[in-house]
């Protein structure tokens, strides 16, 4: 139900944002575009920022991307001869579970060794600064990194699981897991090198379910091509998305779905969108700011106290 909902305010957004494309003279459309140019002054900004009670902070692999985590986008962005595509599904989990394991150990011992970086902070800092306001801040990621837990954001909702989170394919219990290895057999596996073969571990000696009497196969408890995301994560960005009054798109290319969604229903009712990102998306003309470059520089300033906050 939820995710129809998504996607019919998709529509409609559509249908808004084309006003220059209906028949009309270029004089009109010209006028349009200039309308819809998001600013980039940050004094507004902050303005803004500095009267806001309830902010969403909407994250993507972006304000990832200076902490040095690998994306598997694009072109180069290949483990071995594999597209994440290719091996972050259910059928590709079905007939290879090894290889599929190969793929998330290589990415939690990747992550293991990453740190947050002055992005994460200034998102985590803000929030403990501003909840000692009385001022609500809620980090909605669709990144599995888990960098903004390790920076301290404590109002997390990760939309797309997490790296280091285990589902049971048996009896469905989803547990925390920090194990390196996640298991003996994928010790020192994993190499993404080209050339590397694969290591064919037996199912019974992957990641098994610590859950009294089950020992059933484990899998990443991530959100795969193909899957829903989860309907009580999505119901909770939903009530947060409807009580904000300011939010920011950090890091985010806006175009995988349904998260390219939220910041432009948060914009049709009103409310003030600022996106943080490297370039223009396809959802920047929707937005009032909109500020380029990496996000670890642009985002700190934006987020540091205010000189009209009071601080305890």
């Amino acid at each position: 139900m939820l995710m129809s909902l998504f996607q019919s305010a998709a529509r409609r957004l559509v249908s808004q944002a084309c006003c220059g494309l209906k028949a009309a003279s270029s004089k009109k459309q010209k006028f349009c575009l200039e309308m819809a140019r998001p600013s980039s002054n940050l004094a507004d900004f902050r303005e803004v920022f500095a009267k806001a009670k309830h902010i969403a902070i909407i994250t993507g692999a972006g304000v990832s991307a200076e902490s040095g985590v690998p994306t598997f986008r694009g072109a180069g962005g290949f483990w071995r001869k594999w597209q994440a595509q290719e091996l972050a599904t259910p059928a590709a989990f079905a007939r290879n579970p090894s290889r599929v394991w190969e793929f998330y150990h290589y990415r939690r011992e990747v992550m293991l060794s990453k740190h947050p970086n002055p992005a994460h902070v200034a998102i985590a800092e803000c929030e403990r600064r501003l909840s000692k306001q009385g001022r609500s801040v809620v980090v909605i990621t669709q990144n599995i990194d888990e960098l903004h837990r390790k920076a301290g954001t404590k109002h997390l909702l990760e939309i797309h699981g997490s790296l280091f989170k285990t589902r049971c394919t048996s009896c469905g219990n989803v547990a925390a897991n920090y194990k390196s290895p996640i298991c003996p057999a994928l010790a020192g596996k994993g190499a993404p090198d080209p050339d590397a073969e694969d290591a064919t571990i037996p199912v019974e000696d992957l990641p098994q379910c610590e859950e009294d009497g089950c020992k059933g196969l484990l899998r990443p408890h991530v959100v795969w091509f193909g899957e829903t995301l989860d309907p009580d994560i999505l119901t909770e960005v939903e009530k947060e998305l409807e009580i904000c009054d300011l939010c920011l798109v950090v890091g985010t290319s806006s175009v995988v779905y349904p998260a390219a969604m939220f910041a432009p229903q948060v914009s049709a009712r009103g409310v003030p969108v600022a996106e943080f990102n490297m370039e223009a998306t396809p959802a920047t003309d929707r937005f009032r700011f909109h500020f380029p470059g990496p996000c670890g520089t642009t985002l700190p300033p934006a987020l540091a106290r205010h000189h009209t906050e009071i601080i305890s």
